[in-house]
């Protein structure tokens, strides 16, 4: 189960365009069971609830709403997109539903999505991780309750590390110097893997710099990559790459680092996430070979504060053509409160962030969860805009952006040309 949920987070963050979705009146003469008792029914993506907190969430709601019923239906990742789109366009949708938390704009601006603003104390927004509560909102208004994200981290190879006398690093500083030191201790291994096109990874640098992949200028959006920020950043994630023989051109996925790349060997540390982790140590092991994985946070420029990092995840929505819109309501609220996330969290032990740092779980010292939670607290999203979508599809200006420097051309002159193609998918 455990890789299941952060393996949804992988595709967590798919962003699409939608038809646009009418309203309805959103009282609860709607939907019935067999038994003329009220039901509502709730999408969830495989792998994101475990049984025994769904029933537990179901079974407090029913509790305080005798005779109303909770249909769970679990649907796949692959092809949700035009599901939900479909979905919502019609006049039975579910009531509530998990997006990828950079899909709920792209709902939102569109209709599809219930306006929860009013409803903000009822559902306990005010407790809500500010980095994922962003997610969760499009023009002032609130369109989702945050569920669940996770980050990258730093793998590294506690053998590779003890013999080079390295120690987990704290700031960019002393992460180059340790790799300096594998590097001269093992000089037929890469002190990092690093894929040139490693985008999200990027974005934490350009971030931590004080810019951004995309700024809303006027009624505009504009790309950030031909900024002094973003040339910066680009500086340090051209150091990191000079410690890895991965290709300059290809992401991390491609191959797959952590089934195709980890698992054959000379790799002292790479960056990931917690289903990749697993990944590798179960290749390692399918393989006869040992996997004795260390994880600390995404070193920031100052130890002080870790860099800044994408949160993945999900948010839970309510439809706007539901027609058990208040009922929905209250389940949103049930399963987003403090009381359900801090079961969902000791369920999920610690392998996903939930909505608010009350119901953290407290992770086992030196595990993954432990550094993604370390993380976790200095994330961001993508631009929240309907038009990101456009952005990311293939050929992604981003990842051209990063192959163009590595490969030795001016930041500011690549940068400046990615920013017109940014500028002209965000803005359609």
């Amino acid at each position: 189960m455990k890789r299941k949920l952060i393996a949804a987070v992988g595709v967590a963050g798919m962003v699409i365009g939608l038809a646009a979705c009418g309203g309805n009146d959103g009282d609860d003469k709607g939907k019935t069971d067999a038994g003329g008792a009220k039901e509502i029914t709730v999408w969830v993506m495989d792998g994101s609830a475990p049984k025994a907190w769904i029933d537990a969430v179901n079974a407090e709601f029913s509790a305080k709403h005798p005779g109303v019923t909770v249909k769970v239906e679990e649907q796949q990742w692959k092809g949700i997109q035009e599901k939900v789109t479909t979905a919502l366009s019609e006049n039975t949708p579910p009531d509530v539903l998990e997006l990828g938390n950079t899909q709920t704009a792209g709902y939102a601006v569109t209709g599809g999505l219930a306006d929860l603003t009013k409803d903000k104390a009822k559902l306990g927004a005010d407790a809500w991780q500010k980095s994922m509560l962003a997610s969760a909102e499009y023009d002032g208004k609130l369109y989702s309750a945050p569920w669940y994200a996770a980050n990258r981290v730093v793998v590294y190879d506690k053998k590779a590390y003890a013999k080079a006398g390295v120690t987990p690093p704290t700031t960019r500083d002393e992460w180059i110097a340790g790799l300096e030191k594998l590097k001269a201790a093992d000089p037929a291994s890469q002190p990092i893997y690093l894929p040139g096109q490693s985008w999200y990874v990027l974005a934490g640098f350009i971030w931590d710099e004080g810019g951004d992949l995309a700024v809303k200028d006027g009624g505009k959006w504009k790309g950030g990559l031909g900024t002094p920020q973003a040339a910066s950043a680009m500086e340090f994630y051209k150091k990191l790459q000079s410690y890895s023989t991965a290709p300059k051109d290809k992401d991390e996925a491609t191959p797959q680092q952590s089934t195709d790349v980890v698992p054959k060997g000379g790799v002292s540390s790479w960056i990931g996430l917690g289903w990749e982790a697993g990944g590798a140590e179960k290749a390692l092991k399918d393989a006869g070979k040992e996997a004795d994985f260390g994880y600390f946070p995404i070193p920031g420029k100052t130890a002080d504060k870790p860099g800044t990092v994408f949160l993945g995840g999900s948010n839970l929505a309510v439809a706007e053509r539901s027609k058990n819109k208040e009922l929905a309501k209250e389940w949103l609220a049930l399963a987003a409160g403090k009381d359900q996330m801090t079961k969902y969290a000791a369920e999920t032990k610690g392998a996903l962030l939930p909505n608010q740092a009350g119901a953290n779980f407290t992770p086992a010292a030196g595990s993954f969860a432990e550094a993604m939670g370390k993380g976790g607290v200095n994330g961001r999203i993508t631009p929240v805009t309907p038009g990101w979508a456009n952005v990311e599809t293939e050929p992604n200006p981003l990842k051209e952006f990063m192959t163009k420097v590595l490969k030795g051309e001016d930041a500011a002159k690549a940068g400046a040309d990615a920013d017109k193609e940014i500028a002209n998918r965000i803005n359609k």
